[in-house]
């Protein structure tokens, strides 16, 4: 091959070092071979590093011992696939050639040979010993056993290389080296047996934890054990202590101490009881005095992944009865969970921040976020589940997944990502045999890792998958392990997590479900079968039956969720959200247990329950609103289907307030904000729908919000009071006009009351000019000449929350500037006109105030109520606006603090109004959410029943009992409104500012 040519074929084939290569392949060594260059170009280029295969194939060739067993062109492939992953065993090649066969058809198998390491120092080795030379017959042992374990451990790293997908050969690979060193240590126990005096009169078991225990290990990690020892005859001594420790010190000797053949790992017993400073080997009752009295949680988490590996199997199962029922107990202990995750945390924050960044075992986002998060679930879950109770990662992920503990797309997700992590970690491991977690920073060794190994995800370099891989694990990590609902199962008792009949009743009657049978009644019908749904709600409910515990009303609680799950369906979001959210599923029972205006509202509205998976629960701007209503008139062409998406749109604004409110507390300016708006969209809507059902308009249109509904303060039982304004269009006549204001206007109405299965909306118009006698729409000329010949003061006051909700929008400024002039009017509020609106309040006070009310209680027309709070400010507004523009708004608390800032008021006076304003809002509000009812007197009416009591205390924001504190608490400030009403209201006249 020329010069240009083979320069091509190299950096084709992967070769960083051209010249080098060249020159190698001239070697007369290598020539003597007598190999194809281009076939042993293309061999060379499937190996992770052709540049240190081929110096390694000239090394060998160079060898004559080494040359005799090279294998012929046809069977070198994975030869030299070795020798670019791997300088250590290229080493033992060198030093042991034959081993080469090991790496050709028709060798000995992984099996046969890791029998061969546990036979090592056993019956036939003894007979071979030399008399009197004992050192030295431990110490050829030593050898042999490193020596077959070195032959055996280049059998799995062919079938790694030779793997096209090696991540997917992971596990199997994984198990392979774990039962290698078990087989190390059975030939190293042998060994230490056979050589200490005495050693027959003690039975000895090791056993395997970590990576080892579950059958995960790496090319080269610590092997964590532990020894349990017992007498063959009599009691245990101090000489048999003393007995074991020395066999447990020489079989961590012969397995990692340095030697004539490479050591193999260092044999890690420092998890054994009291660390490196207690004992090396103990009894059966030693460890159960210890576990059961002193062990701390993490202890217990160790013992997840015991496993008898070597030694005496009877002790080895002995030592495994005895701790693994208390692995599955130790969740329940108190602050467990918190415990494991304090202890992840404590792991990162002592990784060096340099060594963080490569850090594939302990850093965020590496192995360890895998297996502490696999094994907390398994320790919380197992406890009621054995199916959970696997020694090895992927297989406890799996079946995590399988029995609806972790849902099957992360759980397969952060299975891939563990293979890969651990595939990195093989081969940064395999090129020196060194053990290490650290990823490596040369890139010729990256490089190496890169070829070596199949890229995922689109990435381009080793790094890049590593931090890709790493930000999914850790953001996998973070919505699993600090999932609420794991320090709460693992809180509950065997009792608990039960749900049977009998134990569950006597449970929920302690916790303060009223009906115990009706309640199982609804645990049988959320839990009973084997789908899906099913077994997840089995995990959930003996949690959340606790947090309805909590609740003002469980029992409704309970029945809500089982309305909402039927309503839900088989919809996968929904319980995935509930069991791998870190807040939803103690939200929903908190809304659900308190609020029956939610628990009525989220069956019709499922997809709402993922809003309580936000942190703050987000809210559309008015802007959004009117352009989705805007839309879905568009969309439907049919009056019914659009006004029917429109009042749908309201219903979800609403269930997002009540939501907002039962979860944060009731905020009044808060929570009109989103109702209003809704309200606002809605009547929008509706506008619009029965406008386009006009043919030939006759006049241009406008909709007048009054009341609260143009003040910005609409509740939860609203009504949208409002006027309707016409203008005739040139050339059309003022009777057309009129008719099909009218008209406009009752469809309107009409189109808001249907019957579709959405909230209704009453347009009242009972505040337009004569009230209920007058026409239900008037020209804007009509209303000018109203307002200037018959007017009452009380309508002018009406006016102060006059705001254009819908309509042509010059129309709705003609409007806006007419109520300009007579709201806000120049030099204030004649005496005799305050007079007359001083009279209409004290006959509302004495009229319409329910009879059968306390007036204290009620919190719209008592004293100190809503009433008195907005009359005072509005008297202010209409002698004052004029010259305070602070004080032209339609919302009494702005108006309030204008009225403040202007020195109209002090601040003490504002803060009080203000304080029983909000008071009485939030009562109102929570009457609603608490009853479910949106209409009725009561609801303006502090209740005296110890339940609706219970109830508006905790919506509120009162502790449980505090029924009777929280209805205190409002007369306190009526009552000191009610005398800022008083002085402000009845007794003060308007002077100059």
């Amino acid at each position: 091959m020329r010069a240009p040519s083979l320069t091509g074929a190299l950096l084709a084939a992967g070769f960083t070092n051209t010249t080098r290569a060249a020159t190698l392949l001239q070697d007369p060594a290598l020539a003597a071979l007598d190999w194809p260059q281009d076939r042993l170009i293309e061999l060379l280029g499937a190996s992770p590093d052709p540049d240190q295969a081929l110096l390694a194939l000239v090394r060998l060739a160079a060898d004559a011992a080494a040359r005799a067993h090279l294998p012929p062109p046809q069977e070198a492939a994975l030869l030299l696939r070795l020798l670019g992953a791997s300088s250590a065993l290229t080493d033992q090649l060198l030093r042991h050639p034959a081993d080469m066969l090991l790496l050709r058809p028709g060798a000995p198998d992984f099996a046969a040979l890791a029998a061969q390491v546990a036979a090592v120092g056993g019956a036939s080795s003894l007979q071979e010993a030399p008399a009197g030379a004992s050192e030295e017959w431990v110490a050829a042992q030593t050898s042999a056993l490193r020596r077959a374990y070195r032959r055996a451990l280049l059998t799995v790293v062919g079938e790694d290389l030779a793997c096209p997908q090696p991540d997917a050969a992971l596990p199997r690979i994984a198990d392979m080296l774990a039962l290698l060193a078990d087989a190390a240590l059975v030939g190293a126990l042998n060994i230490a047996q056979s050589h200490l005096d005495g050693a027959g009169r003690l039975r000895v078991a090791i056993v395997a934890f970590g990576k080892a225990g579950a059958c995960e290990l790496n090319y080269v990690s610590d092997v964590d054990v532990m020894y349990v020892v017992a007498p063959r005859e009599g009691e245990m001594t101090q000489e048999h202590t003393e007995l074991g420790s020395q066999i447990a010190g020489l079989v961590a000797r012969i397995c990692g101490a340095v030697g004539e053949e490479p050591e193999l790992w260092t044999v890690d017993a420092n998890l054994r009881p009291e660390g490196k400073d207690g004992v090396l080997v103990r009894t059966i009752d030693s460890y159960a005095r210890y576990y059961r009295k002193w062990a701390q949680s993490w202890e217990f988490q160790a013992l997840l992944k015991a496993r008898p590996a070597a030694g005496d199997a009877e002790l080895g199962q002995q030592f495994l009865a005895l701790t693994q029922p208390l692995v599955w107990e130790a969740a329940g202990r108190e602050g467990f969970v918190e415990s494991a995750r304090a202890m992840r945390t404590r792991v990162e924050s002592l990784l060096p921040a340099k060594q963080a960044q490569r850090e594939l075992k302990l850093a965020p986002g590496g192995l360890r976020d895998v297996e502490f998060t696999v094994q907390l679930l398994q320790l919380v879950h197992g406890r009621s589940d054995e199916r959970v109770r696997q020694t090895d990662t992927l297989g406890a992920l799996t079946a995590l997944a399988e029995h609806g503990y972790i849902g099957r797309a992360p759980a397969a997700e952060m299975g891939a990502h563990y293979r890969m992590l651990r595939l990195l970690e093989h081969r940064t491991q395999l090129l020196r045999l060194r053990r290490t977690h650290l990823l490596p920073e040369k890139e010729a060794e990256l490089r190496r890792v890169a070829r070596g190994i199949d890229l995922k995800w689109g990435a381009s370099s080793v790094e890049e998958l590593w931090a890709a891989t790493r930000a999914r694990v850790r953001k996998l990590h973070e919505e699993i392990f600090y999932r609420p609902l794991l320090p709460a199962t693992a809180q509950l008792s065997a009792a608990d997590l039960s749900l049977e009949a009998s134990a569950a009743q006597a449970r929920l009657a302690a916790i303060g479900y009223r009906d115990p049978r009706g309640a199982m009644g609804h645990i049988k019908a959320l839990t009973e079968g084997y789908s899906r749904r099913a077994v997840i709600q089995r995990q959930l409910i003996p949690v959340m039956l606790g947090w309805f515990g909590s609740c003002v009303d469980p029992d409704q609680g309970l029945l809500a969720f089982r309305r909402l799950s039927e309503a839900a369906g088989e919809q996968p979001w929904y319980l995935r959200l509930l069991r791998d959210s870190s807040v939803a599923a103690a939200r929903l029972c908190r809304v659900l247990g308190t609020s029956p205006y939610v628990a009525d509202a989220l069956p019709r509205l499922p997809e709402a329950v993922q809003w309580l998976d936000e942190e703050r629960l987000s809210v559309r701007t008015p802007a959004q609103l009117d352009e989705e209503v805007a839309a879905a008139v568009r969309h439907h062409d049919d009056a019914v289907k659009a006004i029917t998406t429109v009042r749908a749109i309201r219903r979800r604004e609403l269930t997002r307030a009540a939501l907002i409110d039962v979860l944060q507390g009731i905020e009044p300016e808060r929570a009109a904000a989103i109702v209003t708006p809704a309200l606002d969209a809605v009547v929008r809507g509706a506008y619009a729908i029965a406008l386009r059902e006009i043919d030939r308009p006759a006049a241009r249109h406008a909709v007048i919000a009054l009341g609260r509904f143009g003040g910005n303060e609409s509740g939860y039982a609203s009504d949208a009071d409002v006027c309707h304004v016409y203008d005739a269009l040139p050339g059309a006549s003022e009777e057309a006009a009129g008719r099909e204001a009218i008209a406009l206007a009752t469809r309107m109405r009409e189109l808001l009351a249907l019957p579709v299965g959405e909230p209704v909306v009453v347009l009242d118009a009972a505040l337009r000019p004569e009230g209920k006698n007058g026409p239900l729409a008037r020209s804007l000329d009509s209303y000018r000449e109203y307002y200037g010949a018959w007017a009452e003061p009380w309508e002018f006051q009406a006016l102060l929350r006059a705001r254009p909700v819908a309509g042509e929008r010059e129309l709705c400024g003609r409007y806006a500037v007419l109520a300009d002039s007579l709201r806000y009017p120049a030099g204030g509020l004649p005496e005799a006109a305050r007079v007359s609106i001083k009279r209409l309040k004290a006959r509302m006070d004495s009229e319409r105030l329910p009879r059968a009310v306390r007036p204290a209680r009620h919190v719209k027309l008592g004293p100190g109520g809503l009433s008195d709070v907005e009359w005072t400010v509005q008297l202010l507004q209409l002698d004052y606006a004029a010259q305070v523009p602070g004080l032209r708004t339609t919302s009494t608390l702005p108006a309030l603090r204008a009225a403040q800032a202007a020195g109209l008021l002090t601040a003490a006076d504002a803060e009080v109004l203000a304080a029983a304003w909000e008071h009485a809002t939030r009562v109102r509000a929570a009457r609603v959410l608490g009853t479910g009812r949106t209409s009725g007197i009561k609801l303006d009416v502090l209740p005296e029943t110890a339940q609706e009591l219970a109830v508006l205390a905790r919506l509120l924001g009162y502790e449980a009992g505090a029924g009777q504190a929280a209805v205190e608490d409002y007369l306190r400030d009526a009552r000191r409104a009610r005398a800022v009403y008083e002085e402000q209201f009845l007794t003060r006249t308007r002077t100059e500012l």
